[in-house]
């Protein structure tokens, strides 16, 4: 087994895994296929399944976590898996006899940031102080109650998809994250779309 084999998937998961926090199987797919355009869906999806085969990661599909220690684990710019070794991965008992890198080795890598072992707090479900100058954000309680009824899910559920949302997105507005969640649930959005851009 060849050192970059190990190496990419370490900075695969270094990379999903820079939060600290366990992941679903989804998102994990996400990540690696829309997110770091790593992978197709198919392969992100393949991948997921082939690193838990493998050993790499372990938990139930909704709450995922890597079985080595990532830290200090980094990526050069502009760095790039290569699919295969994400799709058929190695097994990460071989990790030690494969990693005997120097630190001149990444020299010119960027470290990723540092993982803390408290847990994260929980991002707040309603808008923020940013998105408060945001017109919006005032059309996220509608918005709410709109794809709960059209989707035939309980709003506390349109809730917790739209914060999985933005958690994952870390960037993403509230609002967008419930537009989100209604185009996953097959809703049409004109109305949608049309009352967002009103603004």
């Amino acid at each position: 087994m060849a050192h970059e084999d190990v190496e990419d998937v370490l900075r695969v998961l270094a990379i999903c895994y820079r939060e600290g926090s366990t992941l679903d199987a989804l998102d994990l797919e996400r990540i690696m296929s829309f997110d770091m355009d790593w992978l197709s869906p198919e392969e992100a999806e393949q991948s997921v399944q082939a690193l838990i085969a493998a050993g790499w990661l372990t938990g139930q599909e909704d709450e995922l976590s890597p079985t080595v220690p990532l830290e200090g684990v980094t990526s050069p710019l502009g760095w790039f898996p290569r699919p295969s070794r994400l799709v058929k991965p190695c097994k990460p008992e071989k990790r030690q006899e494969s990693l005997n890198i120097t630190p001149d080795t990444e020299a010119r890598s960027t470290p990723l940031p540092e993982t803390s072992a408290r847990p994260q707090a929980q991002k707040p479900a309603r808008p923020t102080q940013a998105d408060s100058n945001d017109p919006r954000a005032r059309l996220t309680p509608r918005l709410t109650k709109f794809i709960a009824r059209q989707s035939q899910l309980p709003i506390e559920e349109v809730e917790r998809r739209a914060q999985r949302k933005a958690k994952a997105l870390t960037y993403a507005s509230h609002w967008a994250c419930l537009a989100l969640v209604a185009r996953e649930q097959g809703l049409v959005m004109d109305d949608i779309t049309a009352a967002l851009s009103v603004y």
